[in-house]
């Protein structure tokens, strides 16, 4: 189980690993246009944005997202892509399978 976050609307932004770019973490309550203006928002920042998923809900809304940020940014003209991985993460003390999104300019 993801940590909760007050709105259940916006994505969670947490570091990773310091010094790197932020992982945006989604959950399947996640609105997808608010994930989305998170991700244009790091990829204008920091160029990459990568974005974390666990569960068929929260891999949907994630997918959705970048869909949606894809065309906030291409008003900007940033063509973006994105790479698809599988990475094992903690989540209170369990190790679980999730979908990360690297989302960077092509």
């Amino acid at each position: 189980m993801q940590p909760s976050h007050p709105s259940h609307l916006a994505p969670h932004v947490l570091p990773d690993h310091p010094g790197t770019v932020d992982i945006i973490k989604v959950s399947a309550r996640s609105r997808s246009t608010a994930v989305a203006g998170a991700i244009a928002g790091v990829v204008r920042e920091h160029n990459r944005a990568e974005v974390q998923a666990i569960g068929a809900g929260a891999v949907n809304q994630a997918i959705k997202a970048v869909a949606i940020a894809r065309g906030y940014l291409s008003d900007d003209g940033i063509d973006v892509i994105t790479i698809p991985y599988f990475t094992e993460v903690m989540i209170e003390d369990q190790e679980r399978t999730a979908l990360r999104l690297v989302v960077e300019p092509r």
